[in-house]
């Protein structure tokens, strides 16, 4: 008797980016024992960092920062994924997907120059070193934005999830520790608000990177509208 692989009735799209995810999961921890930095090179910085590279555009949706990380994106990607590709075909699909990671990065790094401005007037420092400004009340916030990694596919999910509230608004999902179920138009609504709150709260020991899952839905949304996509008239 043959079993079915739990991967049969997943789409090919979403099957490939699930793989690809996992094996950069596992060359990054591999290759880190062995002194390769895959986290340095692929992630993505701030555009002045001397350690930005263009390729970190793309590659940085691929880069998470642990297990828990990668695995509850994987888990939406999984859940939300297939129902999307089947709506929007395969090919758009996987646009939508790298077009709103992409997106995500961008305001990100918009909200970031803000930042830099805010502490020396520029959005770049000389010659990209930030030891010439040690005296600045916000060398902390140059340092952190400077050196600091954006990574993983959230920016993506977050359009995702834009998505699937945008085409499938009442459906209901049951989400863990919630004992009722909530329609998905709410639900989306509700992540939101939480990573507005986030991202302008600039709450203390808060590493995640708030305005790229804002940037994720916020080009899901353009995105959507500018291809003209309607909810299937078979959902309500």
């Amino acid at each position: 008797m043959n079993s079915q692989s739990p991967f049969a009735n997943i789409p090919p799209v979403v099957k490939n980016l699930l793989i690809i995810n996992i094996i950069f999961f596992i060359g990054t921890y591999v290759l880190g024992r062995a002194g390769i930095d895959l986290v340095t090179w692929l992630s993505a910085f701030y555009f002045n960092s001397p350690l930005f590279h263009p390729w970190q555009i793309v590659t940085y949706m691929f880069m998470h920062a642990n297990f828990q990380h990668i695995f509850f994106n994987m888990f939406a990607l999984f859940i939300f994924g297939p129902t999307l590709e089947y709506t929007l075909g395969s090919k758009r699909f996987l646009q939508y997907y790298f077009i709103t990671g992409i997106g995500a990065l961008i305001l990100q790094v918009l909200v970031q120059a803000i930042e830099v401005h805010g502490v020396i007037g520029s959005f770049t420092v000389i010659n990209r070193d930030i030891a010439p400004y040690v005296n600045y009340a916000g060398f902390n916030k140059l340092k952190e934005i400077y050196y600091g990694a954006t990574l993983g596919a959230s920016g993506s999910i977050f359009g995702l999830l834009l998505a699937f509230g945008f085409l499938f608004p009442n459906v209901e999902m049951m989400i863990l520790f919630i004992p009722v179920p909530i329609k998905a138009k709410y639900l989306v609504t509700v992540y939101i608000v939480i990573e507005l709150i986030g991202g302008f709260g600039q709450f203390a020991g808060d590493s995640v990177a708030h305005f790229a899952h804002l940037g994720g839905a916020l080009f899901g949304y353009i995105i959507l509208k500018y291809w003209r996509i309607q909810r299937p008239n078979n959902f309500y």
